[in-house]
């Protein structure tokens, strides 16, 4: 199904307040919108991140008009499209409302910059959704019907499950991403052109080598032909293949191929010793002994003495403070 995403761009006018909203499955947020009158009140979701983060709460199931306690739903059929079936009653089937609530929910939601979801929900899950079949075994590889809805008219949105946020290393990557696209809102708020677009891919570069070398190379290829197509023309492309890369998990050995570039700027400011302190750092941090905080924490302070302008304005070693607090944990 076809889904056109141009009335998404062309509502947002007012994304850049301080406060960055995510969507959250309700329930996730210790509302009783459940099933069964319960929630999944997720502490670091609310306590943690609720710190930094304006939540926009979302039930679809109550929202469709379910009510609590309600019915149980389950996905029911074929992997390609499943349904919203009742587990007790088949003839309850919600499926076409909760896709029409996720798509105008999508485009209501204009100003959020990225969205938490309840996993293994037949509403509201993005991975490995059990889908029922007729074999009487089911498969886990469904989507959610308001999720798969929502973000097929926002597919370059940030999102996540709850409990995949547990994961170190993916936790980091939804953060990073929230607040690159954030930044992203920003400048099409601001009014997108071509030396904008070429403004913000620079300033990105280091954080999208250590996450995709290639990627950064195509999309720099695509920035290059900015000035032969209007900027309308290249945003959906660019932030495509953007957030596409950002997703892809950067790794040790990437971050350190980036840092020792960073180390290739301060050559000439640093002596002997602390070139191989820094080197130290960076190669204990690819072998798993120190957190990445540790090498791009001296990394910062040598380029406090010794400051680069291209340097200083390079997302990787000088994001947004909450997203430095959040990745590093101070």
């Amino acid at each position: 199904m076809s889904v056109s995403i141009e009335p998404v761009y062309s509502n947002i006018t007012n994304v850049r307040s301080s406060r960055i909203r995510l969507g959250i499955s309700s329930c996730l947020l210790g509302q009783k919108v459940r099933f069964d009158g319960n929630h999944k009140q997720d502490s670091y979701l609310s306590e943690t991140l609720g710190m930094y983060f304006e939540w926009v709460p979302v039930c679809p199931e109550v929202a469709i008009g379910l009510g609590v306690p309600r019915p149980p739903i389950r996905l029911v059929g074929s992997p390609e499209s499943p349904r919203a079936i009742g587990v007790k009653d088949g003839s309850l089937d919600v499926t076409d409302k909760l896709a029409t609530y996720g798509r105008r929910q999508a485009r209501q939601l204009v100003d959020l910059s990225g969205y938490v979801f309840k996993g293994n929900s037949p509403s509201c899950g993005i991975e490995r959704v059990k889908i029922y079949q007729r074999t009487g075994i089911p498969a886990k590889n469904g989507r959610g019907i308001y999720a798969e809805a929502f973000l097929a008219v926002r597919p370059w949105l940030p999102a996540e499950e709850e409990d995949r946020l547990g994961d170190p290393r993916l936790r980091e990557n939804f953060i990073e991403r929230v607040f690159a696209y954030r930044r992203w809102q920003d400048l099409v708020a601001s009014g997108l052109t071509a030396s904008r677009l070429v403004d913000f891919h620079t300033r990105h570069k280091l954080a999208l080598m250590a996450h995709d070398v290639e990627s950064y190379r195509a999309l720099g290829r695509l920035v290059a032909r900015a000035g032969s197509r209007t900027p309308n023309e290249l945003r959906h492309d660019y932030i495509s293949r953007f957030m596409t890369a950002m997703k892809r998990l950067a790794t040790p050995a990437r971050h350190a191929n980036v840092m020792m570039h960073l180390m290739g700027y301060l050559k000439k400011e640093l002596d002997a010793i602390d070139k191989a302190e820094l080197l130290e750092l960076i190669h204990a941090y690819r072998q798993g002994v120190l957190p990445l905080a540790s090498p791009l924490t001296l990394l910062k302070h040598h380029f406090r003495r010794y400051p680069d302008p291209y340097i200083a304005r390079q997302t990787y070693l000088h994001p947004d403070p909450r997203e430095w607090l959040l990745r590093t944990g101070g």
